[in-house]
């Protein structure tokens, strides 16, 4: 049976939450590879709005196994909050129907404080626009060796161990910025309080997946943020704290690269960014205010509100390849309509030079400016089409021309942010 990945591939925030719950109807697991509570999925079922964070978006579907992977690092008191509100909504969430990988890395209370300190501290130009909650400095502590891991809540003399050992660091940082040292005593028994409930979650989930494949069932591997964020391949230093791209799928979890079947990127029809950072297409006028009104362009987490700008082909044909993606789902087709010309960044002005793609240092990348081609916009609503013969012929022509320009072919088309208005054109689960 085939196994899917689903991973942004723009920079983040492309309705990857909608395409997910989608494709979980299928799949029989829905695992998290990387990322922590700074992602944000919104799911609309049957008009009720489910807002996620930390948990898959396959917990609000029965019968489904989610898993947190050990790629994610995890804030255990936000997991237990979060789990509660869903639950308030009727979703039914037991050991039975969610793991946790016991070597998943705990974001604690130290790593939002210094987080949000160093981002407050940074000079005007050198702020990463970070969430502020910890999701960096607990990958820091990760690569680090001194991480406080979910097993370590199994001991107490264990997890005291690994507290010192990350405590020795984190109060020297402390110290230099001003801020008072951590309470040990305090900071264990928050641990100690919450590690029952943590722990009854907690699995060798690199075993289970791997005996889930040999079974023969379907597992959906779901990313956070987007490809152009990557700690490797993104728009660095403006990126997140881990690798974001489709081969973190299988070390997230603890698969081989043989257990990925189809990679599928979620695309925008145009393209938004949060934060700080290069934004090529980016518009400061109307026609961006008006995708950002359309398009309700407003962070799940943050709130903060999206830069917007026109469809980045070049960036794009980056992240197919950086992800070696199989087909992409083209997202909110239906904010574009009524525009009455659309444009395609095909590649970059570099002092004269055509390039295309964006280049790695940030100094150049700051010098590109888009080279645009220009296509008709269509009068006619896209919204809720839900086959190819309820698109206008204009809407049809952007699709196949976005399709020619990324070198990656269009499997599913979704024009609502209901799940069911969503056009089929490959079957990522098909054998």
């Amino acid at each position: 049976m085939a196994n899917v990945v689903v991973v942004g591939a723009q920079w983040g925030d492309e309705g990857k939450g909608k395409i997910v719950d989608w494709l979980s109807e299928r799949a029989d697991v829905i695992a998290r590879f990387q990322g922590g509570h700074n992602a944000g999925h919104t799911l609309v079922i049957d008009g009720k709005v489910y807002k996620l964070n930390a948990l898959p978006s396959g917990v609000v579907r029965g019968g489904k196994l989610s898993v947190i992977g050990n790629g994610v690092v995890l804030d255990p008191w936000h997991l237990v909050s979060e789990i509660a509100k869903i639950r308030e909504q009727g979703v039914e969430i037991t050991p039975e129907t969610l793991m946790i990988a016991e070597n998943t890395p705990l974001i604690l209370p130290i790593h939002g404080e210094l987080d949000r300190a160093r981002e407050d501290a940074a000079s005007k130009g050198t702020k990463i626009g970070t969430t502020g909650r910890g999701i960096g400095p607990a990958y820091e502590d990760k690569v680090g060796r001194r991480s406080v891991r979910v097993a370590d809540l199994a001991d107490d003399k264990t997890l005291e161990t690994r507290v010192d050992r990350a405590l020795e660091h984190h109060n020297a940082l402390r110290r230099g910025l001003g801020i008072d040292e951590v309470d040990r005593d305090a900071l264990l028994a928050r641990l100690k309080e919450i590690a029952p409930e943590i722990l009854s979650y907690a699995a060798p989930v690199w075993k289970v997946l791997n005996e889930k494949r040999k079974a023969g069932k379907r597992i959906l591997f779901e990313g956070a943020q987007g490809a152009l964020l990557d700690i490797d391949f993104g728009t660095y230093p403006f990126v997140t704290s881990s690798n974001v791209i489709a081969g973190q799928a299988a070390t997230g979890v603890g698969m081989g690269p043989g257990a990925i079947d189809f990679v599928l990127g979620i695309v925008k029809a145009y393209t938004t960014r949060v934060g700080e950072g290069p934004f090529p297409t980016e518009l400061l006028d109307d026609d961006g205010q008006r995708l950002g009104e359309r398009g309700h362009e407003f962070g799940t987490v943050t709130g903060r509100k999206r830069r917007c700008g026109w469809f980045d082909a070049a960036l794009l044909r980056q992240t197919c390849a950086t992800s070696g993606m199989n087909g992409i789902a083209l997202t909110k087709l239906d904010v574009l309509d009524g525009f009455e010309t659309l444009k395609i960044c095909v590649a970059y002005d570099l002092d004269g030079e055509r390039l295309d793609y964006l280049p790695t240092a940030a100094e150049l990348q700051a010098r590109c400016t888009p080279i645009y081609e220009e296509m008709p916009g269509w009068s006619e609503s896209t919204e809720g089409a839900r086959s190819w013969a309820e698109l206008p012929a204009n809407a049809i022509k952007y699709v196949r021309r976005v399709e020619e320009l990324i070198d990656c072919p269009v499997a599913l088309l979704s024009t609502s942010p209901e799940r069911e208005d969503t056009i089929l054109v490959t079957d990522p689960f098909a054998d």
